[in-house]
């Protein structure tokens, strides 16, 4: 799907909302969460406009490996202690009794030292 002139997170990679970017390339965009609930808490995101995990298909399977590759990287660059005393949590909320407030996939990556506001 081409990105969304509603979808707040098509208009974060667009650059016209600002954030502060972690990474981008010409398919993902990583930036900070506006309410961290853990030291380091970014998201990523496809530029394509996916609005769930549920509309993810076949298709996807290489963006999603590439982000799922690309979290533990940006994880240590964010702050993220190393494995296996340290690590980080990644976290994708599908549909409303998933948890998820913004219909764009997004993978929220967490970590830091304990305790976190949430989880």
């Amino acid at each position: 799907m081409s990105p969304s002139a509603h979808c707040i997170f098509c208009n974060i990679a667009a650059g016209t909302i600002p954030s502060r970017k972690v990474y981008e390339d010409d398919e993902l965009f990583a930036f900070d969460d506006i309410k961290p609930w853990a030291p380091v808490h970014f998201l990523i995101i496809p530029k394509t406009h996916i609005p769930s995990m549920a509309q993810a298909g076949p298709e996807h399977a290489p963006l999603l490996g590439r982000m799922m590759v690309l979290a533990p990287k940006l994880a240590m660059e964010q702050g993220c202690n190393p494995y296996p005393e340290g690590g980080f949590r990644m976290l994708v909320n599908t549909g409303a009794e998933g948890g998820q407030d913004v219909h764009h996939l997004h993978i929220h990556v967490m970590g830091g030292p304990r305790p976190w506001l949430k989880g």
